[in-house]
């Protein structure tokens, strides 16, 4: 993750000794303007720990983000919205867990340094939790909400374009399950790089 961080500054430090011109919209004199709305897509790596279960689910998550940016000086903040589809899984005993999808609706807060923001992020989280029996086929799934929060670097590139790397905490709270006879939930890590399309 540090190695990403460091390959996102380097980027948007070569993109600026270049003289490419960082966003086409809206400037203020002196530096990179972030107000605005954009759209995204991400990639990354999601690893879990199941409530009420010793499966850690594991796997490749990727999904869509959207949001909207206002700026004030070099202080940043907004709100932003994205959904994940994830093959994050796992196998103890006769039962698989998974966790298909999850969304999140966060506040955004940071420092901008021209092209380069480094911010927070908090707010609400839902998805679904799956459970299968593995001799049966038998599921069962259960939709709940919860909480979100992590941090990032995005950096402005050529034209409206931006790249960002982002750490994400997602738990989802429990709830019974049939199947199991028992409550379960998920708590997850993520780490993914992203690409957004301001306008």
């Amino acid at each position: 993750f540090a190695a990403t961080l460091a390959a996102v500054s380097l980027v948007s430090s070569v993109a600026r000794a270049a003289d490419v011109p960082p966003y086409s919209g809206p400037a203020r004199t002196g530096g990179y303007f972030w107000q605005g709305p954009y759209v995204g897509a991400n990639l990354g790596y999601q690893w879990s720990s199941t409530g009420g279960s010793l499966t850690k689910p594991a796997g490749v998550a990727g999904g869509l983000q959207g949001g909207y940016n206002w700026q004030v000086g070099r202080f940043v903040f907004g709100g932003e919205t994205d959904l994940q589809f994830s093959d994050a899984d796992d196998v103890f005993a006769p039962w698989k867990f998974s966790n298909p999808w999850f969304g999140t609706t966060r506040l955004r807060a940071g420092v901008a340094m021209s092209n380069v923001l480094f911010y927070g992020t908090v707010g609400l989280a839902y998805g679904t939790l799956k459970t299968q029996n593995t001799v049966t086929a038998v599921s069962e799934a259960r939709t709940s909400a919860g909480w979100a929060g992590g941090l990032g670097v995005e950096a402005g590139l050529m034209g409206n374009w931006t790249v960002r790397a982002e750490y994400l905490y997602v738990d989802l709270s429990e709830r019974s399950y049939v199947l199991t006879g028992s409550r379960h939930g998920v708590e997850s890590n993520l780490l993914r790089l992203g690409v957004n399309y301001r306008f």
